[in-house]
C-alpha cells in the first residue's frame, strides 16, 4: 500500500456521486494555528491519511505517526491497523494528542508498514494573534 497525501484538517465529509465514486471534502486544512491560550498549549488536531492498495497487495498493514518537535524527541505517538481492498483507495483519521512547550513546529512522520511509504506533515503552532 502506499500513502497518497496526508493533511491536518478541521473537518471532512464523504459523499457518493455518480459512478458509483466518492468524494471527500475537506475543510479548514492547516499547517499552522495560532496558541488558543498560554504555554504550553494542549491541541489535537485530526490528521487525515488517504492510502491506495494495488491490486495485487493484501490491503492489511499498520499506520505509524511518530509526532515529532524541533528538537527530533517524540512528542506523541499512535499506530493502528490498516485494512484496504486491493484496487482501492481508503482514509484514516489520526487524532493527534500534542503539547507544545514553545512556538514552534511539530512534524507528523506518517509510514505505512509494512513497506517504505512515508510522509512529513508540519504543523506549526504561533503566537496568539
Amino acid at each position: 500500500m502506499d500513502i497518497v497525501s496526508a493533511l491536518f484538517v478541521e473537518g471532512i465529509e464523504q459523499r457518493s456521486v455518480a459512478g458509483p465514486s466518492t468524494r471527500f471534502d475537506l475543510t479548514g486544512v492547516m499547517f499552522s494555528l495560532a496558541a488558543p491560550g498560554e504555554l504550553p498549549v494542549h491541541v489535537a488536531p485530526h490528521l487525515v491519511v488517504f492510502v491506495r492498495c494495488p491490486v495485487d497487495d493484501s490491503g492489511a498493514g499498520t499506520l505509524e505517526v511518530e509526532f515529532l518537535d524541533a528538537a527530533g524527541a517524540e512528542v506523541a505517538r499512535n499506530a493502528q491497523p490498516v485494512s484496504v481492498q486491493p484496487g482501492k483507495f481508503g482514509r484514516l483519521l489520526v487524532k493527534g494528542e500534542l503539547t507544545y512547550e514553545a512556538y514552534g513546529t511539530i512534524e507528523a512522520h506518517v509510514k505505512l508498514l509494512p513497506g517504505d511509504s512515508s510522509v512529513v506533515v508540519p504543523l506549526t503552532l504561533l503566537a496568539p494573534a
